[in-house]
């Protein structure tokens, strides 16, 4: 069962992720499109129109039971080796290289086909994915969901149901966030530390979590990557993030769910974790590396416009009046401008720890809206307010 979208919305979607997200199409534009065949609908009308404009549409159909379309599918971390992981094809290289702009379809046909995999081996994966990654997140890039009835039935929603939601969201015009998430921003940009505030729903125990956000760089997020968007985020200095959360909003990760997660922070690491769904999937994410054990990122989400709370991380962590904190990987643009962009400049914060490196970037969310876990969020002295169900600056 396919989901039904009609051509009129299709064309918008596509017009957005390609003249808005992207910027548009030049003549010497190679648009690498990638995703399972079960988005085709979307990746057809997205290619006609990079052809129709003069670039070249690259479509990257990956296999069903690769989650993410990294260099490997699930299959091998079944089956393979750690020497067979390691014999990553050259042309793979040769075409991320070759690309210019890049557009992520997510959507899988068949989630299950993402699990059953040993852990060792998907970690393996995950590092010999990692330098096609950084490859590209270098260059322009749009990420959408294309909705599918295996992510609908996770969702509990028909395929009906689940389709109304994805395309609501997919084609509303994105440049009125730049006005909703102006103040935060600007808030965020001259603060020194964020105080986020949880409350553990067993023990009713009062949670605090600090770290340090001065001379990092704040970026908002209109649709430029994510699509749909609304969020404002930087990477906090991995070394200052003290105290505990908890996060209960439900994240999909690799094909199982995991919620109602405790993190526990002393000198920047995580020293203590659990989860009441999901352990030990949340255990595979945190002992993925060292850098998997820090933290990359944290955010205000600012779209009022998604209706439902969905557990896809595309979805849920765009939700307004929520947090979302990322384990694993910081966001170099970060730390370091346009003008400083360099290995060398990248390499000292990293060395240094302020920066976080990991094969992982996983976020996690938690609703601070009437009935979630989240009590408060201080930008230094100032406390959040929440309206509409997006963050505000007390007046």
């Amino acid at each position: 069962m396919n989901a039904i979208i009609s051509k009129n919305d299709l064309e918008k979607w596509a017009e957005y992720l390609v003249d808005y997200s992207l910027g548009g199409v030049r003549s010497d534009d190679v648009i690498m499109i990638k995703g399972e065949k079960i988005a085709w609908p979307l990746i057809s009308v997205i290619q006609d129109k990079i052809f129709r404009d003069g670039g070249i549409a690259d479509v990257n159909i990956i296999a069903p039971d690769n989650d993410r379309g990294k260099i490997w599918g699930a299959s091998i971390a079944k089956y393979g080796t750690i020497e067979q992981i390691n014999k990553v094809p050259k042309w793979h290289i040769e075409r991320y290289n070759a690309m210019t702009k890049y557009i992520e379809i997510l959507g899988a046909e068949d989630p299950e086909l993402f699990t059953g995999v040993r852990e060792d081996l998907a970690q393996e994966v995950m590092k010999v994915d990692s330098p096609v990654k950084n490859i590209r997140l270098s260059k322009p890039w749009a990420l959408t969901l294309f909705p599918t009835k295996g992510f609908a039935d996770l969702e509990g929603m028909t395929l009906e149901e689940y389709t109304e939601v994805i395309v609501k969201a997919s084609t509303v015009d994105p440049r009125y966030l730049e006005e909703v998430e102006e103040d935060i921003y600007q808030l965020m940009n001259k603060s020194s530390k964020i105080k986020i505030e949880t409350e553990h729903p067993k023990t009713g125990k009062s949670l605090k979590l600090e770290m340090a956000i001065s001379d990092r760089f704040i970026v908002k997020c209109t649709g430029k990557r994510n699509f749909p968007d609304g969020e404002v985020f930087t990477s906090p200095n991995a070394n200052s993030v003290e105290g505990e959360i908890y996060v209960d909003l439900p994240v999909f990760q690799g094909g199982t769910t995991i919620q109602g997660i405790y993190l526990r922070f002393e000198g920047g690491v995580i020293k203590e974790y659990t989860a009441e769904k999901g352990f030990e999937a949340l255990q595979k994410i945190i002992e993925t590396d060292e850098g998997s054990h820090r933290l990359g990122e944290v955010a205000l989400g600012m779209n009022s416009g998604i209706d439902k709370v969905l557990m896809h991380p595309l979805f849920v962590e765009k939700l307004g009046g929520t947090l979302h904190i990322a384990i694993g990987a910081s966001y170099p643009e970060c730390f370091v401008g346009e003008e400083d962009a360099s290995p060398e400049m990248t390499n000292a914060y990293l060395i240094n720890g302020v920066m976080n490196d990991s094969a992982q970037h996983v976020d996690i969310v938690t609703d601070f809206k009437p009935g979630g876990s989240g009590r408060a969020v201080y930008l230094d002295d100032v406390k959040l307010e929440i309206k509409d169900n997006i963050w505000v600056v007390p007046k």
